[in-house]
């Protein structure tokens, strides 16, 4: 989170309407927040259920589909 929180929080402030900033913000902490609360329930989850190697290996599949994802819609704008 590091490494991109500020990135996106100015992708917010450029992108929102001058009047709907606040809001823009609300919503996007909601939705990062909601997102956390899901990873970290499920890794929590496959921790007690399966154990630690799951928890990374669950970790490494997610980090693949996303680096599938992005490159495909890459690809697909390109063309």
């Amino acid at each position: 989170m590091g490494l991109t929180q500020g990135l996106l929080a100015r992708l917010v402030a450029d992108t929102a309407l001058a009047r709907l900033r606040g809001t823009a913000f609300g919503v996007f902490h909601l939705t990062t927040g909601l997102a956390i609360l899901a990873a970290n329930l499920i890794a929590g989850g496959l921790w007690d259920w399966v154990g630690p190697a799951a928890t990374f290996l669950a970790g490494a599949g997610f980090t693949t589909l996303g680096l599938i994802g992005a490159v495909t819609a890459r690809a697909v704008r390109e063309n």
